[in-house]
């Protein structure tokens, strides 16, 4: 007879190797527009109907929306001997695109991008290297040229750090308190999303944003109105040119891209550039020390590997980069949510 532990193992091997098939239902379900069609109805509606409305086929669409039933992103009834769907609250916050929590454009990315990089997960893991040439047939020697190779995959990428950082954002500005640093420099600021906290939580903080020329053209033209006087921006690559004079430099998810060398050479030039008494807020998902998890950002150091030269780290590896760049009175602080900050002084 079969033992209760010889029962869950496979069935957790199982759940493992089938992992895949809920992320495509729920890229599917995003990108025909399930979600956001049962949003704008405000009211349920029928398999058939959602197939006529979306253009696509009545009987696909009849499995899809069952499948997003079983995943608990839709509710059904049946009314009149029919089965009826609509949107369960998780979908409606996270899965619209007129939600303010959207997380549409990650998962947008998600389905576009990173799968296609983790197609090639068995090749990165025996070549010790990203996969944008085996995606998408582009040089992945600067990953970043490979990773705004058009102005669509830039906008993309933008629109998934501003969905993540909508969310997240306001838990790692105030981990600490950072009131004291009224001149805060965001190095690779992306979408202006973690500037805006900044700006919402510190009144007297003025922040500038550093980014790419490319980056900021779309900042400025899908982000950050002109209205927002507290953000300004200057253009550049932070390994080559000369950074801002700030009080604190915030680099929000920029050091897991970079090997430890790296980390330490723009570590090394913040330090330079920061004023006295100021510091530096590093924002990352971090490990445990033992690297025994969490799962997620276990994960995403594999995903590091695929799309990056760089990895996820433990709190004492990111204390260790710091104090090579002469960065002291180093504190880490937990959220308790995805990701952690860590402060360094000058």
């Amino acid at each position: 007879m079969s033992s209760s532990s010889e029962v869950e193992y496979p069935r957790r091997i199982l759940d493992y190797m089938e992992g895949f098939l809920v992320s495509k239902t729920l890229f599917a379900a995003c990108e025909l527009g399930v979600f956001d069609l049962l949003s704008q109805s405000k009211q349920s509606m029928r398999a058939a109907e959602i197939a006529h409305r979306l253009k696509t086929n009545v009987d696909g669409m009849e499995r899809l929306l069952a499948a997003c039933v079983g995943l608990e992103l839709l509710h059904v009834e049946m009314i009149e001997g029919e089965a009826v769907y609509y949107n369960a609250e998780l979908s409606r916050i996270y899965l619209t695109r007129s939600s303010p929590k959207s997380l549409f454009q990650s998962i947008q990315y998600n389905s576009q991008t990173i799968y296609l990089c983790w197609h090639n997960l068995t090749d990165a893991v025996r070549e010790g290297r990203n996969q944008y040439e085996r995606a998408f047939g582009v040089s992945s020697k600067d990953f970043f040229e490979a990773l705004y190779r058009s102005e669509e995959e830039v906008l993309k990428f933008m629109e998934l750090m501003n969905s993540v950082w909508n969310i997240c954002g306001r838990d790692v500005v105030t981990a600490f308190d950072l009131s004291t640093f009224e001149k805060i420099c965001d190095l690779g600021g992306c979408s202006g999303a973690i500037a805006k906290q900044c700006v919402l939580t510190y009144p007297e903080a003025m922040v500038t944003i550093f980014d790419l020329p490319k980056v900021v053209e779309m900042s400025k033209k899908h982000f950050v109105s002109a209205e927002e006087n507290r953000i300004s921006f200057q253009e550049g690559d932070f390994f080559r040119d000369p950074l801002p004079v700030a009080d604190l430099y915030v680099l929000a998810r920029i050091l897991h891209d970079w090997t430890d060398e790296k980390c330490v050479e723009l570590l090394i030039k913040v330090n330079k550039a920061c004023q006295p008494g100021g510091g530096v807020l590093l924002i990352e998902a971090l490990l445990n020390e033992d690297k025994s998890g969490p799962l997620t950002v276990q994960l995403y150091s594999l995903n590091m590997l695929v799309q990056t030269e760089g990895r996820e780290r433990s709190p004492t590896e990111y204390l260790r980069l710091l104090e090579a760049a002469g960065f002291k009175d180093i504190q880490v602080q937990r959220t308790g949510k995805l990701y952690d900050t860590i402060l360094g002084r000058k």
